[in-house]
């Protein structure tokens, strides 16, 4: 495992940045392309590992895709024309290829296999196979197709009404894509709203769906049409710099092209209730995506409380989040994230571990985390468990340590922020 160590901050932030492209749209971008009928080209994509993922699964199933740094070049062979892959599909870490490909791979004419690293390899999968095989899907795998690797014998799927038992954009995505390809009429009905990508970028695909209240429904046999995409910034990627504006005194920083989805701009909200000066500057849209500028400055803060259905929109920002927390005025809570316990690595035992190694003082709850603020951070390790936004909570903490911060396992970051350090390296003073 690669590790790096990282001084603290001598002075505040600064500068203009602008983060890769949205991880999110960037994976729905190569998917809808990919079963489209004609070539789209995608700009801006990130070319994080994770992203890679699902381009090479394209690929394995037939389709070229030209790659030029940031720009791809897809040439859609639509559904019906997609080639059985000769090897089994590696999905790497990638949790967003594994669920929504799973919707795909269940619903084409095709056998494959796919499977996953030690990592991915224990998350589940239940919370898709389950539904798809109410849709008539044929999945094999260990622990009845709950975990990786799964086998596909592509079958005629069966719309269906499915009412979801958890929080996810990757679950009802994956409902919607074998929803496309099944036959007659498919609706997922959501707990609470999660990030809705899939929504908005369909339709831009030539794809009609209709969005009422909670339900999302879609009828099966559509053509998608290709479509040009411009990627716009992730703000997922950006809530790490925002916090490091707001944490590190004497810090002025601005985020361009960054994008402002309702669904995904909880951090801001979140930063915003706890006192931070954040300034938003909606410029333009890339379809139906809001983008615009972020303006942060370094501000007190004081904790506050984090639940329900905020939780969804602030799922891959909690750790973060819970660094920020460290330095508010009283006592953070966040409850309803037991999602967390679920992703990359236990997120919640990791940035306990982490964050308390440092000097803080947080504490795990089933369903969350308990930050105690106003702490002091001395440096030390912090231990990514491959964990990418483990790795890069890790980076910003040592921005106000006393005494460096080394990373291990530092190299996990490049699944969604390859330049990561190069962008930290340039707003320091």
């Amino acid at each position: 495992m690669a590790v790096i160590e990282i001084e603290p901050s001598k002075g505040g932030l600064s500068g203009t940045l602008e983060v890769p492209g949205d991880k999110s749209i960037s994976h729905r971008s190569v998917i809808f392309a990919s079963l489209a009928e004609g070539t789209s080209k995608v700009s801006n994509f990130l070319t994080g590992e994770d992203c890679l993922r699902t381009v090479n699964a394209f690929r394995s199933l037939g389709v070229e895709i030209e790659q030029s740094e940031d720009n791809l070049v897809i040439h859609g062979k639509g559904v019906d024309n997609l080639n059985e892959p000769v090897v089994p599909i590696n999905f790497g870490n990638s949790g967003t290829t594994a669920r929504l490909m799973s919707g795909v791979l269940a619903g084409l004419p095709l056998f494959t296999v796919a499977y996953g690293d030690a990592s991915l390899s224990t998350r589940p999968m239940d919370r898709v196979v389950v539904p798809l095989k109410e849709m008539g899907a044929a999945i094999s795998g260990r622990q009845e197709a709950s975990l990786l690797p799964l086998s596909f014998e592509g079958t005629t799927l069966r719309g269906k009404d499915h009412k979801l038992k958890v929080r996810s954009a990757q679950v009802k995505s994956s409902l919607l894509l074998a929803g496309l390809l099944a036959e007659g009429e498919t609706s997922v009905t959501e707990l609470g709203k999660t990030r809705n990508h899939t929504e908005m970028l369909l339709p831009q695909f030539g794809v009609d769906l209709s969005v009422k209240d909670s339900t999302i429904t879609i009828k099966g046999g559509q053509r998608l049409k290709a479509s040009d995409v411009h990627v716009p910034g992730d703000i997922s990627s950006a809530a790490f710099f925002i916090v490091a504006a707001v944490v590190t005194p004497g810090s002025e920083l601005t985020l361009k092209n960054v994008g402002l989805n309702p669904t995904r701009d909880g951090i801001i909200r979140v930063m915003k209730a706890m006192g931070a000066s954040i300034e938003t500057n909606i410029h333009t849209y890339v379809g139906k995506e809001p983008v615009g500028d972020v303006h942060i400055k370094s501000s007190t803060l004081t904790g506050t409380t984090i639940e329900g259905e905020m939780i969804p929109n602030v799922i891959d920002e909690i750790p973060i989040i819970a660094l920020a927390a460290t330095q508010a005025e009283g006592t953070t809570v966040i409850k309803d994230a037991e999602e967390l316990r679920y992703k990359e690595t236990d997120r919640i035992s990791a940035v306990v571990d982490n964050l308390n190694q440092l000097g803080a003082h947080v504490e795990a709850r089933q369903d969350g985390l308990v930050i105690h603020g106003g702490s002091t951070l001395n440096g030390g390790t912090v231990d990514s468990l491959g964990d990418h936004r483990i790795g890069m909570m890790g980076a910003v903490a040592s921005l106000i340590s006393e005494t460096s911060v080394t990373i291990v396992g530092k190299e996990c970051i490049n699944i969604s922020y390859p330049s990561f350090f190069s962008h930290l390296d340039k707003i320091r003073k």
